[in-house]
């Protein structure tokens, strides 16, 4: 399952009354896959030199290419 399906299936369920034009789903997912995106990246190390760096790099790029829906979101 790709993330802005989770996402929009998400915003959907929530109580939040969507009064808008067709696509607000998608609108509101656009954002916060941008903010989403914006977070992981701030938290990437600029040059790894310990492990612990090497695997929060490696976290982050999973994170992103499961964000911009290049890899399908692990369930269960």
């Amino acid at each position: 399952m790709k993330f802005a399906d989770v996402l929009i299936a998400a915003i959907r369920r929530s109580e939040i009354p969507l009064r808008f034009e067709p696509g607000a789903e998608e609108a509101v997912a656009k954002t916060v896959t941008e903010l989403l995106r914006a977070w992981l990246e701030a938290h990437e190390p600029p040059e790894p030199r310990v492990d612990f760096d090497y695997g929060q790099k490696a976290m982050i790029a999973l994170l992103l290419e499961e964000l911009n829906g290049s890899k399908d979101v692990p369930v269960g």
